[in-house]
């Protein structure tokens, strides 16, 4: 096989979901238009809500240089650019797919179904299920990002239910709630027609922001005729969000691990996103009807054990990976990926320490030099670099200066 650079360029691959910021306002967009080659012109109408820069065939990253797919590419050269762990042990092919998304409205109420369940679903449905991998996921907030993640303590949920609007969705005979008691719930609320829909939703809006204040829910006053504007009164989405999902307002540099089958649902935001290799979603609200998937299929994958509960969050903790000490890492519980954050002030210099598996780069802020594989690369703002494994890397700025890069699993 002949040799190729085990450091090279990348370009993403912007889609259009309608849920997007539009035009400059999407960072999504505008890391997109800065990297190199030139040619993606953004229109202001029109919305941009992701850049995927993995090796995925939906919307692939590509070779900078010669436009090919980095999935095509990277089939040529396996050995080299994947490394002899992921090659045994991870499908042979790039196990994390990296995104930058740029969200205005609420994504569909969504969760990503377990390995079992995609396989089966893959089988019978390969156009929509696209592969037989889960999709358990990362997400960095790179500007303040507003998210619905997991469930909120059953203390906060079930006296909501109380309300006369609200009894008829509790099954009958419930005495102290249990995760079918509220496996059923979701169930119902999905279910209910959209005057039901409607009428439940301007009773909430009627709840008292004081009580609301005592369990630390005034949010959902608020979030009512924002959720009303984007998907009308009548999206169930609206009641299982608000009614019984965590709602968390990330900074940057927060972040949250959203498990195979956790239920969420981004709200507004820019974040830096990272899952195993996989595009499988059931999407039951924040949708027109006709997008959404099976309700009982949904309800019937749902999991509620204590990494989709209460604290979502992932923690940021310092990486031995950086030799300098400016390197942090954001380690979800799954062995495809981990996540490192470079953070680099006037001056400064990071050293990466050769790892087993490849890692994909993206510059987020600043301007500096690259230098690895006997090369020197300048660096800004928008770049993507692709870094084969049992290759060592220096990082190095005159200025503030902010990477991120998806690794294979840290041992």
């Amino acid at each position: 096989m002949a040799s190729t650079s085990r450091i090279f360029q990348l370009v993403g691959t912007c889609n259009n979901y309608p849920w997007g910021k539009k035009g400059h306002d999407s960072l999504a967009a505008r890391l997109c238009e800065k990297a190199a080659p030139a040619g993606f012109e953004i229109i202001d109408e029109k919305p941009y809500s992701e850049m995927w820069f993995g090796d995925y065939p939906d919307f692939p990253g590509r070779v900078a240089e010669t436009g090919e797919p980095l999935g095509d590419y990277l089939g040529k050269h396996k050995e080299e650019l994947l490394g002899a762990n992921v090659l045994r042990d991870l499908d042979a092919q790039l196990p994390f797919l990296p995104k930058i998304l740029s969200i205005a409205k609420a994504l569909p109420l969504q969760i990503h179904p377990n390995k079992q369940l995609s396989e089966k679903l893959h089988q019978k449905q390969p156009d929509k299920f696209t592969d037989p991998n889960h999709k358990p996921e990362i997400a960095i907030a790179l500007s303040k990002f507003e998210v619905f993640a997991g469930w909120k303590p059953v203390s906060h949920i079930s006296p909501l239910f109380k309300n006369p609007a609200l009894a008829q969705f509790v099954p009958s005979g419930t005495g102290e709630w249990t995760d079918d008691t509220l496996r059923q719930v979701v169930r119902r609320l999905l279910k209910a027609g959209e005057d039901t829909v409607k009428t439940v939703v301007n009773e909430l809006a009627k709840l008292s922001k004081h009580d609301l204040a005592k369990s630390g829910q005034n949010y959902m006053a608020d979030l009512i005729p924002r959720l009303q504007m984007q998907y009308g009164s009548t999206d169930p989405g609206t009641l299982v969000a608000l009614l019984c999902m965590n709602f968390l307002v990330l900074e940057p540099g927060e972040a949250l691990y959203i498990p195979a089958d956790g239920i969420h649902a981004y709200l507004s935001g820019d974040i830096v996103e990272c899952m195993a290799r996989s595009n499988n979603v059931l999407n039951v609200g924040f949708c027109p009807r006709a997008d959404r998937d099976n309700v009982d299929l949904f309800t019937e994958t749902l999991t509620f054990g204590p990494d989709i509960r209460g604290d979502v969050t992932l923690p940021r903790q310092k990486s031995d990976a950086g030799l300098k000490g400016r390197t942090s890492v954001y380690r979800p519980p799954m062995r495809e990926f981990d996540m490192l954050r470079i953070d680099l002030g006037p001056d400064e210099d990071e050293e990466i320490q050769a790892l087993e598996g490849p890692g994909i780069a993206i510059v987020t802020h600043g301007t500096g030099v690259l230098y690895g594989d006997d090369k020197e690369k300048r660096v800004k703002e928008g770049d993507i670099f692709y870094i084969a494994p049992q290759v060592r890397t220096k990082w190095k700025t005159s200025s503030e200066f902010q990477a991120y890069m998806a690794v294979v699993g840290l041992p």
